[in-house]
Order: C-alpha cells, then sequence, then structure tokens
C-alpha cells in the first residue's frame, strides 16, 4: 500500500510542486495550508510522514511539531525553513523533527529525504532487545525509551542512532560511520554537523549531566563511542 504524506505548507506554489513531486514517487499526498490545519490533517489523515513548513500563519511549524510530540504522535517529520542557521535546525530537531531541508531545495532530494525517514521509520532498531544503562531503559524492538521511569521521546532516527552506539558499545563510531549507517551511502546531503546536532541531542535526553556524558562519549577529532 502506497505510503500517505501530509504536506504542510502556506506557499501554494511549494505546496502544489511539492505534492505533485511527491505523487509521482507514488506517495498519497494531503495538503494543509496553515499549521492548524496541519495539526486536525495529521489527525484526521494519520499520514505515515509529514513535510512540515517551518515559517506559516496560525500556528508556525516548531508549534506543531511540538503539539504533535506532546500528544504523543510519533510520526516522522521533514521540516521546510527558508532558515540556514544552526540554531534553527537543533530548535527542530530538538523539538522531534526527523530531517530537516533549507529553501530552495531540490524537489528530487526532498523525495529520497522522505523516502530515507520512511525506510528508517520502517527497520526494526535492533538486535538487542530491551537494553538499560544508568537509569535509561531503551526497548528496541517497541521503540520505548523512558529514564528513571519516566517516558524519553527519542525520534525513529535517535533510536538508530543509539541502536548503532549499543551494538558497537566501545567502538569508536565516526561521524561517516552514523551518515552510512543512518542516512545512507549514498546520502551527500545530509553534513557532520548534522550528525553533532542529534548527538548533542541525544545526549540532552538520556544524560544526567549533557556537558559532562557518561554514555555517549567525543573522541575528539575521530567521533563518537557508546560506554553502558
Amino acid at each position: 500500500m502506497a505510503k500517505k504524506i501530509l504536506v504542510v505548507e502556506d506557499e501554494p506554489g511549494i505546496r502544489l510542486s511539492v505534492s505533485d513531486e511527491l505523487e509521482s514517487a507514488g506517495y498519497l499526498v494531503c495538503t494543509a495550508e496553515n499549521g492548524e490545519k496541519g495539526l486536525a490533517a495529521a489527525e484526521r489523515e494519520k499520514p505515515d510522514l509529514i513535510v512540515l513548513d517551518l515559517m506559516m500563519p496560525v500556528l508556525d511549524g516548531t508549534e506543531v511539531c511540538k503539539r504533535l510530540r506532546m500528544r504523543e504522535d510519533r510520526t516522522p517529520i521533514i521540516m521546510l525553513t527558508v532558515k540556514d542557521k544552526e540554531v534553527d535546525k537543533v530548535l527542530g530537531l530538538e523539538l522531534g523533527a526527523d530531517d530537516y531541508m533549507t529553501k530552495p531545495f531540490s524537489l528530487r532530494e526532498l523525495t529520497a529525504r522522505v523516502k530515507a525517514v520512511l525506510r528508517r521509520a520502517e527497520e526494526k532498531p535492533a538486535r538487542h532487545g530491551v537494553v538499560g544503562f544508568g537509569g535509561v531503559r531503551l526497548d528496541f524492538k517497541k521503540f520505548e525509551a523512558a529514564k528513571d521511569g519516566k517516558a524519553l521521546d527519542l525520534t525513529p532516527l535517535e533510536f538508530q542512532m543509539l541502536k548503532l552506539l549499543v551494538e558497537r558499545e566501545g567502538e569508536v563510531l565516526t561521524r561517516d560511520d552514523f551518515l552510512d549507517a543512518v542516512w545512507g551511502e549514498d546520502n551527500v546531503a545530509v553534513s557532520f554537523r548534522t550528525v553533532d546536532s542529534h548527538i548533542a541531542n541525544i545526549r540532552k535526553k538520556i544524560e544526567d549531566d549533557p556537558s559532562n556524558p557518561r554514555h555517549v562519549l567525543s573522541i575528539r577529532g575521530v567521533g563518537y563511542k557508546f560506554a553502558g
């Protein structure tokens, strides 16, 4: 069955071109022209992925993303924005977005990102079942996480990155290792800084002191390793 994509974008031309491109790639597409209608459509249509503009009237993309995650809607989200500042990108990722594209963007690249995010969301996350460390409990089969008994809102992409770290505990992973394993070897759009942003976000969720991590460790000039 074809996957359903919700496109939430206030610019009619972009909304139409994105919809046409995704439909030509075989996806079912529904649309909304502002954040408020986007929230309603997400609940009504139950899409497999949301393409979400950041700057919109009524409710902006960050607020839509925040409200979706607060109601435990884990639908993968790709954010679109004209902004190109690292702080904006990190904010979107912290709120639970799975990927981030800056306007103007290639429609073919967006379609590739949609495919990659959907693939990550569907993959079985690990050979491990349940992993525990430092008050954190990760259930890789159920995509559930908790710290000190309180649920953690990890995105599918964050689960994939933790999967890689846990499965290769004690081994130093380069940023290229993450890009190849999580985003795909043919990826050319995601940068090392995006890997670092996701690692920082993971630390904020699982570490007692993110500035002095005990589990996701930085190896200067190389990458990261996991210590249980």
